[in-house]
């Protein structure tokens, strides 16, 4: 069973609302592999899909080398209330055109497209989220057990949108570091259910879903090097 003692809180990624800063001049999204050598990796069913090699290696190479010239912001040590406790370098941006080259320039796209069972997004699929967030973990930091939220969100065109699910695009490999998702026992005669870990794989890509569909998760200390992680959302209309 998961530590008692680690928060349960609801994550709401919702960009702030201050001045907004210009967008970062990103890097190609290139080389990449077509959708049709791809594939989703069901995990765990209806909750959890893992895509290897999204992108390359020497692309994630070409990434961090850029995210590391970034400002990032270190996240306070003591949470607020009712949040999770996060200790990690991040920076956040509402860049709809970078989602949209995300969504269309790499295979996700296609691979969400392709999916047998559509029902599974939560609706009409839009794309990906523009509010884009960058993490990266060093050794000792983590992020404390928590729910993500569904956010009302505008979508491509302007279309009043939701977000049904988290895409984060891992860029690097670290000792520690999992995603760790904690299923519920079908009654409570049942016993716990194991946790399902998703270790960061160089240009791989998991989507899980958002509540109240979400499982209780974490993200694991990083024991040993970094994890960098690139973070946005499926967004479905509403």
């Amino acid at each position: 069973m998961p530590p008692k003692q680690k928060s349960k809180a609801k994550v709401n990624n919702v960009p702030a609302s201050a001045a907004k800063p210009t967008p970062p001049n990103w890097p190609q999204l290139k080389p990449v592999l077509a959708a049709s050598d791809l594939t989703f990796e069901e995990t765990l069913k209806d909750q959890i899909l893992v895509v290897p090699n999204l992108l390359t290696t020497n692309l994630c190479k070409n990434y961090v080398t850029f995210l590391s010239t970034l400002s990032l912001t270190t996240t306070p040590g003591k949470p607020k209330r009712g949040e999770a406790t996060r200790m990690n370098d991040r920076f956040q941006i509402e860049d709809p055109a970078f989602a949209q080259r995300l969504w269309e320039d790499t295979a996700v796209k296609d691979l969400v497209a392709s999916y047998e069972d559509k029902s599974i997004w939560g609706g009409e699929v839009l794309g990906l989220n523009a509010n884009i967030r960058i993490y990266r973990y060093r050794p000792g930091q983590f992020f404390d057990q928590h729910y993500d939220e569904s956010n009302k969100v505008i979508g491509p065109g302007g279309v009043a949108g939701k977000t049904t699910w988290t895409l984060l695009i891992y860029l690097t490999a670290c000792e520690g570091g999992e995603t760790a998702f904690y299923p519920e026992a079908a009654s409570r005669r049942d016993k716990q259910p194991d946790p399902v870990l998703v270790d960061p794989q160089v240009g791989s890509a998991l989507l899980h879903r958002h509540f109240p569909e979400c499982l209780l998760h974490e993200g694991k200390e990083v024991l040993n090097g970094e994890k960098w992680v690139l973070r946005s959302d499926l967004v479905v209309a509403r």
